[in-house]
């Protein structure tokens, strides 16, 4: 079994609680599930998290009742623990801690405007519901130790299980079945699943940057996008490696490969701590432009990896985040061309001040042969 650092869950909630006052409410309820197992290592499908100034109220349903003591125990998180069997009881449990709450926090990116009028006319009569953004998200762009080995568990995990099937794309597969292997590798490895829906994009699929598997089969001399990740222990990793069997059948698609190694390159040159997201998209775009293809590289440079796969900071032209050490992001430049398939290279790193640690380790070799 691995043995990670431990994560400073119990911190978490002190952290947001002193956000409440800047946010201009007197408490928070917390509805994304994401953000509640930041905040208290619960896993489950079913919870709602009021903190308040003075303590936390964890609601769930029956079927957590046991899984939310011991994991919020695990976590050493202290909370009021209530089960409700209803939704009326869940009601009631919140009703009662929120009295007195004259500003109630909603997170804005996690209610539906039907919850929102729910909470309004019938659960928080009494208190002003104060839409919120960003709070736990922003406490979760910064990475603590017990963090990084998670997701670096998760990239060793995605780099070994292409090691053991890279071969199979001689073989004849279907995109569907090599993602199909890809997958389970990554799970007998150790992950619990793969982070996203596995990529793999063959030929002239390769030009639509999410391409889904198909049955088409891979053929020789054509590039094949493989993006894909792995999940351990609820964190994700995020890897892209463009392979061909036996070279590319075009200079052009040599070309393209080139260009977006040398991108990429630059890309990750740029991370470190105080550089600005868009600086280090700039970095990426400005080779791929100076190579004659800047309307063929179709979407941002990165994105931050956590607990969801896609999440702060963002690298991309209209980031306004600025890189500190602790952030984890990737660096994925592409080019696209209809005519010759597509071409996209992604490491996920941990910025550090004077660079950063790349996690995802697979080599970038082409040919697979």
């Amino acid at each position: 079994m691995t043995l990670y650092r431990p994560m400073d869950v119990v911190g978490r909630v002190p952290r947001l609680r002193g956000l409440l006052g800047e946010a201009d409410c007197d408490a928070l309820l917390v509805t994304r599930l994401v953000n509640i197992r930041y905040l208290t290592g619960f896993t489950g499908s079913a919870a709602l998290l009021l903190v308040r100034p003075d303590g936390v109220l964890f609601v769930t349903d029956g079927r957590y009742r046991d899984q939310s003591v011991i994991e919020l125990g695990e976590a050493g998180v202290e909370a009021e623990i209530l089960v409700g069997l209803t939704a009326g009881k869940q009601k009631e449990h919140l009703q009662g801690a929120a009295a007195g709450v004259a500003r109630l926090g909603l997170e804005a990116g996690g209610v539906t405007w039907a919850q929102q009028r729910k909470f309004d006319a019938d659960w928080f009569p009494d208190a002003e519901l104060v839409p919120t953004e960003g709070l736990a998200e922003g406490l979760r762009k910064v990475k603590d130790a017990g963090e990084v080995d998670r997701m670096a568990d998760a990239a060793a995990i995605a780099d070994a299980a292409l090691a053991k099937v890279r071969h199979r794309l001689a073989d004849g597969l279907t995109e569907e079945q090599f993602a199909l292997e890809l997958d389970l590798e990554m799970r007998r490895g150790g992950a619990t699943g793969p982070s996203f829906e596995t990529i793999v994009a063959s030929g002239p699929n390769g030009a639509k940057p999410h391409h889904r598997p198909s049955r088409r089969r891979i053929e020789r001399r054509e590039l094949v996008v493989v993006d894909f990740g792995a999940v351990v222990d609820g964190y994700c990793s995020d890897m892209t490696r463009t392979l061909c069997v036996g070279g590319p059948a075009s200079g052009t698609a040599q070309r393209m490969v080139d260009v977006v190694a040398e991108s990429q390159r630059a890309g990750v040159e740029a991370v470190r701590a105080g550089v600005e997201g868009k600086a280090v998209d700039g970095a990426c775009r400005d080779v791929i432009a100076e190579a004659g293809w800047a309307d063929a590289f179709l979407h941002s440079t990165g994105h931050g990896v956590g607990l969801e796969i896609h999440e702060d900071p963002r690298v991309a032209s209209t980031s306004t985040d600025t890189l500190v050490a602790g952030h984890v992001v990737t660096v994925e430049p592409g080019v696209y061309l209809a005519d010759h398939g597509g071409v996209r290279i992604e490491d996920t790193m941990v910025v550090t001040e004077d660079g950063c640690r790349i996690l995802t380790n697979a080599p970038k070799e082409l040919t697979v042969s």
